[in-house]
């Protein structure tokens, strides 16, 4: 929640503000996202790291597209209010818990999985959507090179939550629990939100708004 307010406060200064300097802040700010997430075990700083490489997406369309900046900002959201339940619901904190987690429930494994890759922006996912739009726009104002910089710096943040995936789901840390499945949690208003809201943050792509960011 707290890209809200300064995200607000850049869509009124948008139109007076400069493009050089925004692309060095983008620029900045995604590759520093994606470096600073590589070698982390720890979920929350992932996330933290995740969040700047997502605002330098924000940054760079503000001056071209303010209302694909708000549609950026809306699916992140999303995407990252389905992440931040799961792991609460399951009471995840490091990396090496996801590996434990398959044990007490393989349906939120999966969920955190896939929310994952659509936080990374893997197509088809949702978290696509936004990342493609922002890079056709880029492209159709005649700024090629910032959108193939763009494009590799998002990689770095898709590496470290394949890893993540790739360490959570083909190792097992030792566990005295392996043949004890606990496949349910107690229904709450929590539980009943996580299945829309992971089909909002992974299958949306195909309903991408070209309408409404022209």
């Amino acid at each position: 929640w707290q890209k809200i307010a300064p995200t607000a406060l850049l869509y009124q200064i948008s139109p007076s503000l400069n493009m050089e300097i925004l692309i060095m802040l983008a620029i900045l700010s995604t590759v520093l996202g994606g470096w600073g997430g590589l070698n982390q075990t720890q979920m929350r700083k992932v996330l933290a790291y995740s969040s700047i490489a997502h605002m330098g997406w924000t940054v760079i369309i503000a001056l071209i597209n303010p209302n694909l900046m708000i549609l950026s900002l809306m699916i992140y959201i999303m995407t990252t209010l389905t992440l931040f339940m799961t792991l609460n619901l399951s009471s995840t904190t490091k990396i090496k818990s996801i590996s434990n987690l398959w044990n007490k429930s393989t349906p939120m494994t999966m969920i955190i999985f896939l929310t994952l890759l659509s936080l990374g922006g893997l197509p088809p996912l949702t978290g696509f959507m936004p990342k493609w739009l922002i890079l056709q726009e880029l492209i159709i104002n005649n700024n090629p090179t910032m959108a193939i910089v763009m494009a590799l710096s998002a990689l770095l943040s898709l590496f470290f939550y394949m890893r993540i995936i790739y360490v959570s789901s083909l190792t097992m840390f030792p566990t005295n629990n392996n043949l004890k499945h606990h496949w349910f949690f107690t229904q709450t208003k929590t539980t009943n939100m996580i299945p829309t809201l992971t089909t909002i943050s992974s299958m949306l792509l195909p309903l991408t708004p070209i309408p409404i960011i022209m």
